[in-house]
């Protein structure tokens, strides 16, 4: 073969070389088919529409600041024992779930609010009576229908508007003033146990918490009621060594058993602890119930991989997501949690997490867990340090889905499409060797850009937000109420995003 036939025949070589590349780009580049919009559930999504009551309560707030805590001592301590009072009542005999005596301790919760947040002193005597509060309403609604829309509204009401009503007081407390830790009752547990942070937790407890990633607060806040928390995880504690460990179902790995520090160590704004009641039927007659739930899901987690569920299909325990891992855990030992399910009712939100793979829009989501009434709360932490964090996120996350509503798109750059799918194709080849790709398994190369772009854009609409929120504290000498947050974020979100309503070319589910 003569140098110029060698030569003809590397250039024809390289020159397919190219077209074989080029065409394999193009491959990668084009759009997969456009899925159908999906269905979301049948609910109504929750709205308070109660501006003016918030107002009132921030003029109220206002006008306690001025007062000084001295004038309001007797104000605080009579509101605080009427509010004992009324407790007392309500745990006293059954009500129905729109008895007015609820009405009335709602009204109660919001309106010692403002008094006790100019007041940091008195916050954990308020702390206790809403945990106080949270124990009977939770006690009454052993007998309500918690799948009723009207019984599911005066829960959330009840509990999730109590809790936010202390922590707008804790917010307004001084560095330190506030301990991080709030006990509840020690629900009486016959499993093996262990001391965690100051907490005996035991072998079947549900860890409920929040991440500090975008993803975390679209999780918490994307549902028919907008919640606190993120993440599920169960607690196994080792009936020989006393040694507790957490099984939890990770985006990026699957099922996996972690240490409890390595299960702290990742971000945590907050964490709660839920304990099935003792009095449970099947609890009284088998109280090691808990623990071997517990011992069924570490099993199933030794015994080998088990992916990450994004569709969110809570009957096919084949794949699990974090809510799943609890719930799979207590059927196999007779128990159903969630008697009230999940639902993601509004159509711009379903289309969001569509586009993340979510199927299922009648799920378990982890926040709606703290009201079903066969569980306890034993204990919760809020760190003040890191609350104001996890409330700018909810209201980034909440003025965003705004805008899903109104139609804005969850786009992602087009040009970015292969590189992600060759990132999906590596992380597809490092998953069949037990090993962890830039792209989550189950997670398509498009879902992956879409999470990269909802992250980037949230975080570009929070730094504005935490600017705006720090001049509106140097003008007003407080921290931003969530209601005020919320105005802020959509403030930014306008400034951030723009007039930006076109979708990406070819942005569908591939």
């Amino acid at each position: 073969m003569t140098t110029g036939t060698s030569d003809r025949t590397r250039w024809r070589r390289a020159a397919w070389l190219v077209v074989f590349a080029a065409a394999l780009f193009a491959v990668l580049w084009l759009p997969w088919p456009e899925s159908a919009p999906p269905l979301p559930a049948g609910g109504t999504p929750f709205a308070w529409r109660q501006d003016e009551r918030w107002r009132a309560l921030e003029a109220a707030f206002r006008d306690a600041r001025s007062a000084g805590c001295p004038a309001l001592a007797p104000r605080i301590g009579t509101a605080l024992a009427a509010g004992g009072r009324l407790l007392a009542a309500a745990a006293a005999r059954p009500l129905e779930p729109d008895a007015a005596m609820l009405v009335e301790l709602e009204r109660t919760a919001f309106e010692i609010g403002p008094m006790v947040a100019a007041c940091p002193e008195r916050i954990p005597d308020y702390v206790a009576l809403v945990t106080r509060l949270r124990s009977v309403v939770k006690d009454q609604s052993r007998r309500w229908n918690v799948n009723s829309a009207a019984t599911r509204e005066r829960l959330y009401r009840l509990l999730y508007g109590s809790r936010a009503a202390v922590e707008e007081a804790m917010l307004q407390a001084p560095p330190g003033a506030v301990p991080a830790l709030s006990r509840s009752e020690d629900e009486p547990s016959a499993t093996p146990g262990a001391e965690v942070l100051g907490v005996r937790i035991h072998s079947g407890d549900i860890l409920l918490s929040r991440g500090g990633a975008p993803t975390s607060a679209l999780i918490a806040r994307g549902n028919d009621f907008p919640g606190n928390f993120s993440h599920v995880a169960l607690v196994y504690v080792d009936a020989r060594s006393g040694q507790p460990c957490v099984i939890e179902a990770h985006i990026e790995r699957g099922v996996a058993v972690s240490s409890v520090s390595d299960y702290l160590r990742d971000v945590k704004l907050r964490v709660m602890v839920l304990r099935p009641r003792a009095d449970l039927p099947r609890l009284a007659a088998d109280p090691m119930l808990p623990h071997e739930a517990a011992a069924a899901a570490l099993a199933a987690a030794r015994r080998g991989h088990i992916a990450y569920d994004f569709a969110m299909d809570f009957r096919d325990h084949s794949r699990l997501f974090c809510s799943e891992v609890a719930s799979a855990a207590y059927e196999s030992v007779g128990i159903t949690l969630w008697t009230g399910l999940s639902h993601i009712s509004s159509p711009g939100l379903a289309t969001w997490l569509a586009g993340f793979g979510v199927a299922n829009f009648e799920t378990e989501e982890p926040s709606d867990l703290e009201y079903d009434p066969q569980l306890r709360v034993v204990a919760e932490w809020r760190d003040p340090d890191t609350l104001f964090s996890d409330h700018v996120d909810n209201a980034v996350v909440d003025a965003m889905l705004e805008g899903a509503e109104a139609g804005d798109p969850l786009t992602y750059p087009i040009a970015l499409l292969p590189v992600a799918r060759l990132a999906k194709a590596y992380s597809w080849l490092l998953n069949r060797v037990g090993a962890v790709g830039p792209v989550p398994e189950g997670l398509s190369g498009a879902a992956a850009l879409r999470n990269r772009e909802f992250t980037r854009t949230h975080a570009a609409i929070k730094t504005e937000v935490v600017r705006l929120a720090q001049e509106f504290t140097r003008r007003n000498g407080y921290r931003p109420p969530y209601w005020e947050l919320i105005a802020l974020a959509r403030r930014a979100r306008g400034e951030v995003i723009g007039g930006t309503r076109t979708p990406a070319p070819g942005g569908g589910t591939g």
